[in-house]
């Protein structure tokens, strides 16, 4: 196993107790032979092969030399060990704060002592219950590693992103929705490939996304024990340990919205918008490529929106709602409506011109309001 020690795993977060408890905790993946595993991981390889074609075709977005990040078909202990990477890269400036903190915090003593394994060993839990649920990810902060290597333009720090396609969760969720498994491989790499051509194809978003987040990791000004708390919550929503009926005043609160400063809030405003956008635009595209390369897509898109709808037991939904994963679910659909609206009003080519710079992006109410984007970005009057 690849090591995400050093510093960071004797501090606030344990995170190869985080691999390791995650790994340990999942869930099998379906059965499938041998021959089957290997038949799947080619395919979904040629699968995000060929979407890059269609996907450029429908964007307009990209070129043949845009497209330097690797595609990486892997298990869930695979997904896990990517993120791990790619959390540790991205939290270190908000850890190295909350360490030190620690020794003047009421909670200092106990987290100098246990902390980092206790809160590894949770941070495994929360990841055991997401690797068997992402079907794929595009890794915009994607530290390269010995096993996970990355791509992004030359001497990008901590590498430059990488696309994940989880082999095992696609096979069964494929299997669940009874769907042509062909079929549904290839809608999945067409989403999955949109994120991956989104940045590739806008060399800023990155970069602008990274200074964004770090500037809401730099407002965070919570004691640690208050974070060690939330994410125990969490872990004991998913163990069970919350009695029935048991509430309190944050209940229905993500761990994001639970950490946020007046100045935080802002910047999430700003994160939400851009995210709406993202996820938007990749449904946008999956339905807009879907019925020419898709044969089954309407039936695909039918069932897998029922299956996000209805979401699964009411632990699962609790977790959801804490780990701020239903806020992703609107996304999908806020964006798309925005996506949609535009390029409506102005066609696919006047929708791009979102991507110029980050003052052509949609704020948050502009997302609800796409006529008012129209009119900032084309200056035109609204209809």
């Amino acid at each position: 196993m690849t090591s995400f020690g050093g510093a960071a795993s004797s501090g606030m977060v344990d995170w190869d107790l985080a691999v390791a408890t995650a790994t340990r905790l999942m869930r099998p993946g379906p059965e499938v032979s041998r021959d089957e595993a290997r038949a799947v991981v080619t395919e979904l390889r040629e699968y995000a092969k060929a979407s890059e074609t269609h996907v450029r075709g429908f964007t307009r977005l990209g070129t043949d030399e845009t497209h330097d990040t690797p595609v990486l078909v892997v298990d869930r202990p695979g997904w896990v060990r990517a993120n791990v990477a790619g959390f540790r890269e991205l939290l270190k400036p908000l850890l190295d704060k909350m360490q030190d903190r620690r020794g003047s915090s009421p909670g200092g003593a106990l987290l100098g002592t246990v902390g980092g394994k206790v809160t590894g060993v949770e941070v495994g839990m929360l990841l055991s219950f997401l690797a068997s649920r992402v079907l794929g990810q595009y890794e915009t902060f994607a530290p390269a590693t010995r096993d996970l290597p990355a791509g992004g333009p030359p001497g990008a720090p901590n590498g430059g992103g990488r696309l994940l396609l989880v082999a095992p969760n696609i096979v069964h969720v494929e299997r669940e929705l009874d769907v042509d498994p062909h079929d549904f491989r290839l809608w999945v790499c067409l989403h999955e490939e949109t994120h991956r051509t989104q940045f590739s194809a806008v060399p800023w978003l990155r970069d602008h996304m990274q200074g964004e987040i770090q500037a809401f990791l730099g407002e965070t000004d919570v004691d640690p024990m208050t974070v060690l708390e939330r994410v125990r919550q969490a872990v004991q929503s998913f163990a069970g340990g919350r009695p029935e009926g048991e509430e309190d005043e944050d209940e229905g609160r993500s761990l994001v919205e639970l950490v946020q400063t007046p100045a935080q809030r802002e910047i999430l405003g700003r994160l939400t918008a851009v995210m709406s956008l993202l996820e938007g635009h990749a449904d946008f595209v999956m339905d807009g490529v879907g019925p020419q390369v898709v044969p089954s897509v309407a039936e695909i898109r039918e069932k897998f929106q029922q299956r996000r709808a209805k979401g699964a037991s009411r632990l699962d939904l609790a977790l959801r709602k804490l780990l701020g994963l239903d806020a992703k679910l609107r996304q999908y659909r806020d964006g798309e409506r925005f996506v949609r609206a535009v390029v409506e009003e102005v066609g696919m080519d006047g929708f791009n011109r979102v991507w110029t710079s980050p003052n052509t992006l949609p704020t948050k109410a502009e997302i609800a309001k796409p006529a008012e984007w129209v009119t900032r970005v084309h200056r035109k009057p609204e209809a």
